[in-house]
């Protein structure tokens, strides 16, 4: 059965690159668990295991090459050369992934130090998600009517004058549609598309690559810090590192209620605006508004990103709303890169377990702002909610 490789050690989500730069910074010594889960219940053929097995050993094999340096050094100053001479040097170790199978079901952990594991999760899901379709053998639109289907997304993107990007990569459906989307995307959305999260396709296109930072690095901070310490030092880090770079912060790590009552004048001045990934996206836009006024900020002068399971009817609803209120743009992803004509796959890879520097072992907690998004044991959920009031 075919299996399938990566082409680039860049085909990842930005985000694990910056937060990779400020872990090596912060937390050289921190270790972490991610843990694969199959919310979609998808069933898994006999081999699969050994297919992503081979696609995993195989990146030991990728390279960070010198134009590939270059380009990050060119379009991402905030990179310490440090970092990008790290990063030339780093290497996948696959005995870093633990993956087993029992019948239909998948189990897959990554276990080692945070600072190298970091990049595992985004290039493991992409991988699952391009041999699941290839192992069932499930027949997919043919490349002009995914050219088609992109299109007439992006016409309809340009029509209603927003900004959109490509945020697909963790569930595509293989590597060759996410080509064809972004060159889709590249060739006919000028007056809409603002480029993409995926590192390796920014580069193909000459373009900065998009994104700060996810729930893991508010996660870890919980687990160092305590829960109500989490987003105030998790914001307090990023701009150690970054100053007023990158600076797009995700809010709903412990509800967006909690987030708010910690985000000061200071970091509401700071950071260029916030990230919705979860709940009612108008209902969101309306407390982010309220909070840049309460602060007296001018909300016109911040930006929210959206990039909440979106597709073209969300989009609309939530840029009539924001619209002349608030800056806005759209991070798309599984609607651009996994619309194929089969159902998309519902999986993550979540951070599970740290190990601060010497502290033993914990759980970590997400509380999003929808409770099926919630991650961690019940009991560490509920003390979660208890220290943080969350009834």
């Amino acid at each position: 059965m075919e299996t399938t490789f990566l082409k680039s050690i860049l085909d990842n989500d930005f985000y694990k690159f910056t937060m990779q730069h400020a872990v090596i910074g912060l937390f050289p010594k921190a270790k972490v668990r991610y843990g694969f889960i199959n919310r979609g219940k998808h069933v898994f053929p006999p081999g699969f295991a050994d297919l992503l097995r081979k696609s995993v050993d195989a990146m030991a094999d990728l390279r960070l090459t010198k134009d590939e340096k270059h380009y990050l050094s060119h379009y991402c100053p905030y990179l310490d050369p440090t970092y990008l001479d790290f990063l030339q040097g780093y290497s996948f170790d696959p005995s870093e992934v633990k993956i087993t199978q029992e019948g239909s079901e998948v189990k897959v952990v990554v276990e080692g130090f945070w600072y190298r594991t970091i990049l595992w999760e985004v290039p493991l899901m992409a991988l699952i998600s391009e041999l699941f379709y290839k192992a069932n053998h499930l027949i997919h639109l043919n490349d002009d009517a995914i050219k088609k289907v992109t299109k007439e997304k992006i016409d309809n993107y340009n029509k209603l004058g927003v900004s959109v990007l490509e945020f697909g990569t963790r569930r595509r459906h293989s590597y060759d549609v996410h080509v064809l989307v972004n060159e889709t995307l590249q060739t006919f959305g000028a007056e809409s598309f603002i480029g993409t999260s995926n590192v390796h396709f920014a580069m193909l296109n000459n373009r900065r690559p998009l994104g700060t930072h996810a729930h893991e690095w508010f996660m870890f901070h919980a687990a160092q810090y305590g829960f109500k310490m989490a987003n105030s030092i998790s914001l307090e880090h990023w701009t150690q590192v970054y100053g007023g770079d990158l600076g797009i912060a995700l809010t709903d790590t412990y509800t967006t209620d909690i987030f708010f009552n910690q985000f000061d004048k200071k970091y509401s001045k700071l950071f260029d605006g916030v990230r919705h990934d979860s709940g009612d996206p108008v209902e969101f836009a309306q407390k982010v508004i309220s909070h840049y006024i309460k602060m007296g900020i001018d909300p016109k002068s911040k930006a929210i990103v959206f990039s909440d399971s979106l597709n073209f009817d969300k989009v609309k609803t939530i840029a009539d709303f924001c619209k002349d209120k608030i800056k806005m743009s759209f991070g798309i992803g599984t609607n651009f890169t996994n619309d194929v004509g089969l159902p998309s796959m519902n999986m993550v890879i979540k951070l599970t377990d740290t190990k601060p520097d010497n502290i033993h072992w914990q759980g970590v907690v997400k509380l999003s702002d929808e409770k099926n998004k919630n991650t961690g044991t019940p009991e560490m959920i509920a003390l979660a909610k208890e220290v943080l009031g969350i009834k």
